[in-house]
This record gives C-alpha cells, structure tokens and sequence, in this order.
C-alpha cells in the first residue's frame, strides 16, 4: 500500500510516500506524476515513511528525474537507512539529488 501527500506551491512540488512503493503502486505514483510535474521546476520526494522501494519504483523515480532534468530540479530527502541501502546497491545514489 502507498499513501501520495502532495503538496504544490507555484512551481514547487513536494510529494510525500508512505508505505510501500512496489509493482503495485509503482502506477499510482505515475498517475500521480502525469499531470502533476506540468510547470513545475522544483520536485522534492519526502521518502521519511517510505518502508521499501523495488525496481518498478526506482523506474518512475529515474523516469522523473529525467522529466525534470528538462525542466528543473529534484530532490529526494529524509532517506531511511533500508531505501538508502538500495539506492546505493542499484547505483541510484549517483544518479538522484539525496539530501
């Protein structure tokens, strides 16, 4: 199960994830994307209640990167110990902003 919070402010997004972003949420994460990032230039990821990440996750991730690397910045804080380790296994830390 994943819980989307999100918060807009102009041309600021903030997103927050809670639970779990897998196979199965991987698409409400990219529903919630779609029309969202139009005219958006700064995009934070609050990840502090994310309890897991798979790959289908880290894909709707790098494909925003991507979105916003056209249009703006990322970030993605408050990174628990369990995700961190992930991104460093996949080499995901190199490629996104963790703050």
């Amino acid at each position: 199960m994943l819980n989307i919070t999100k918060n807009a402010n102009g041309s600021d997004l903030k997103l927050i994830l809670e639970g779990r972003l897998d196979t199965t949420t991987a698409p409400q994460l990219e529903a919630t994307l779609g029309s969202a990032l139009d005219g958006v230039t700064s995009l934070k990821f609050d990840l502090e209640k994310l309890d897991y990440i798979s790959s289908a996750g880290l894909r709707v991730l790098l494909s925003s990167q991507k979105t916003m690397n056209k249009q703006g910045s990322m970030v993605i804080c408050n990174v628990s110990p369990e995700v961190k380790e992930i991104f460093d296994v996949t080499g995901f830390s190199d490629i996104l902003t963790i703050e």
